[in-house]
């Protein structure tokens, strides 16, 4: 007999896996602001990373949970990818000044933002965490 799991965790741990993220991306904010030696740092500001951070966890959500529901399989391809893709825009900071050090913490805060979508759900779509 197959167990059929719901598509959307509860809300208490999509609120759990938010708050770690942010919590998450400031430490790392911080410590890559206090590292970095640039004369301005992009996207550290928590005016700039902590409403990215909420913006990226929720389509983040709504896409996994979109993604589990019409596309069981597709999740364990489609994460990855999505992830390594939103390193390009930090990549490209480089081209205008930001140090390695800037663009090294931007794309940690986004594995962090994708580890917290994918522990949220992990538990409902169990083929998403392996």
């Amino acid at each position: 007999m197959r167990t059929i799991h719901p598509t959307r965790p509860p809300a208490l741990r999509i609120i759990l896996a938010l708050i770690a993220a942010l919590t998450i991306n400031m430490v790392i904010a911080l410590v890559a602001g206090s590292l970095d030696e640039g004369p301005a740092t992009v996207g550290l500001d928590p005016t700039e990373y902590l409403p990215a951070t909420v913006v990226g966890f929720l389509v983040g959500s709504l896409g996994l949970s979109l993604l589990a529901r019409f596309a069981p399989r597709a999740p364990r391809v489609v994460v990855p990818v999505v992830l390594v893709l939103s390193w390009i825009p930090d990549l490209l900071l480089l081209n205008d000044g930001a140090t390695a050090v800037n663009v090294t913490g931007l794309m940690i805060m986004h594995l962090v933002v994708g580890g917290a979508v994918v522990g949220a759900f992990a538990r409902t779509i169990p083929d998403v965490a392996r």
